[in-house]
């Protein structure tokens, strides 16, 4: 979708294509191909997210650059904004385009192409990141955030759109939209807010409606999952949408906050249920007042409130999906125990709350939580080909066995306590969970649950294995 709002700038302006490494058998083949029979020294834009996109993007560019000395490859995306100048000390990384970069990557283009000499050159394209005179990286202040309701409307033919639907827990055809930019709120643990400083731009609830019913009428889609990052921010926008798609019978999955969603009226919680929303993400983030506050949600929210949304979710038969941020600092033992008994309160009042447990992972610059991480000693890769290592990459996960405040003891406790949860509580996600897997799973823990004996829980581990239990923090939906 990211390549789609850039691909709609660049229409009238550029021929361009679109590769998707996820459906390519053999992306470097692909790619490869494209630039011998290329007429003009190519440009190769790539969208890298961390984790499992940098270890793709990274020995794919080194490879290409290699054998296309006069391609031209920029990167962009979450993973380039946040750690632009590791990218930029791979020589196989020319230029980063950070943040929302729509039109920012329309002028570096005109730049390279001849077309624009700006004053200040490099210098005056917004969210641009490059190696000056000397060869050291520099970047230039982040561009505003476009308005979605003027950008130009996605074209989706370069995409192979129908190979995107697929069935989920949602419905038969699921497909996935995003109709704002940003966020309003200044959670210290959180990436997004240093690309967006709490600014938030959406799509007009006619607009996300219209996009709504042409996935309907095009492709058959009868779910959506919104990957907004915050959906719900405007009550006024989302009771409007409600109402705009109440005909379609169209599932929907979205994610929002907490004490946001809890003064939402009556009126528009029962709207929210006869559209068809069947699921809503939650930062319930931990069971302590005090790491609330670490985070910048206190005084906005506390456990109280969380307690308070999955009682009123069950109420209208829409499920929360909550995730945690366990070990936190700099109490991280005391700070896990408090959050995994508050879980067990949580499903005490609505068992069919799905739970996703994460351990703590600093994003750069990012508050009180951040400069404890440091006191630890923690520090940030200065490569790619540090990032792109296994310790890394699980970090990248939010799963790294290897952050100082987290002691061994610790993270296994919290493994064997999230095994154990996930298997007494299996999650509705997983579709192939037929019912006896279930009963089987809920029957084998148990003991365990309702003795709070989490430890090593080995039988519940090869039992996962032989069923293939999957979780939606690894698989998605």
């Amino acid at each position: 979708m990211s390549l789609l709002a850039v691909g709609a700038v660049l229409e009238g302006h550029y021929a361009y294509s679109i590769v998707d490494g996820n459906l390519e058998e053999d992306a470097l083949a692909t790619l490869d191909g494209r630039f011998q029979t290329a007429s003009t020294p190519p440009i190769l834009a790539v969208t890298v997210m961390p984790g499992p996109q940098l270890e793709q993007a990274a020995p794919l560019c080194r490879e290409l650059k290699r054998r296309h000395p006069r391609l031209t490859v920029i990167w962009g995306g979450y993973f380039p904004t946040q750690h632009w100048d590791a990218c930029l000390r791979a020589d196989y990384v020319d230029y980063v385009a950070r943040g929302h970069s729509e039109y920012a990557f329309l002028q570096l283009l005109d730049w390279l192409n001849g077309r624009s000499l700006p004053l200040n050159g490099l210098g005056d394209i917004p969210g641009l990141a490059y190696r000056d005179a000397t060869g050291a990286p520099v970047t230039n202040p982040l561009a505003p955030i476009p308005n979605p309701q003027k950008l130009p409307p996605w074209n989706f033919d370069p995409v192979p759109v129908e190979r995107y639907v697929r069935p989920t827990f949602l419905g038969s055809r699921t497909l996935g939209y995003h109709s704002s930019y940003g966020c309003p709120f200044f959670c210290n643990f959180c990436a997004v807010v240093n690309m967006v400083n709490g600014r938030w731009r959406p799509q007009s609830a006619a607009a996300v409606a219209h996009i709504t019913h042409e996935y309907r009428r095009r492709w058959g889609v009868n779910a959506i999952e919104f990957y907004d990052n915050n959906f719900f921010t405007q009550e006024a926008r989302v009771a409007e949408f409600c109402e705009r798609i109440m005909e379609l019978e169209m599932a929907w999955w979205g994610e929002g906050r907490i004490d946001t969603l809890m003064q939402y009226s009556d009126r528009t919680w029962a709207l929210l249920r006869d559209a068809g929303l069947k699921m809503v993400f939650l930062g319930a983030e931990s069971g302590s007042m005090a790491t609330l506050q670490r985070m910048d949600k206190g005084g906005k929210m506390s456990p109280d409130k969380t307690l308070a949304i999955v009682a009123k979710m069950k109420s209208y038969g829409i499920v929360p999906e909550l995730s945690f941020v366990m070990g936190n600092p700099p109490e991280p033992e005391k700070d896990a125990q408090e959050t995994m008994a508050f879980i067990r309160q949580v499903k005490r009042i609505n068992p069919v709350a799905e739970i996703i447990m994460y351990l703590y992972t600093p994003v750069p610059l990012a508050g009180d939580l951040y400069d404890e991480a440091q006191a630890e000693g923690f520090a940030f890769p200065q490569t790619l080909e540090e990032w792109v290592n296994p310790e890394w990459l699980n970090f990248s996960q939010r799963r790294s066995v290897t952050m100082p405040w987290v002691k061994r003891p610790l993270r296994q406790q919290l493994y064997d306590f999230e095994r154990v949860l996930n298997a007494y509580y299996p999650t509705a996600t997983d579709t192939r969970l037929t019912g006896t897997r279930r009963k089987l799973l809920r029957l084998a823990s148990s003991w365990r649950y309702h003795s709070q004996l989490y430890r090593a829980p080995l039988e519940l581990r090869l039992l996962n294995r032989l069923i293939a239990y999957q979780r939606p923090e690894t698989s998605g939906f």
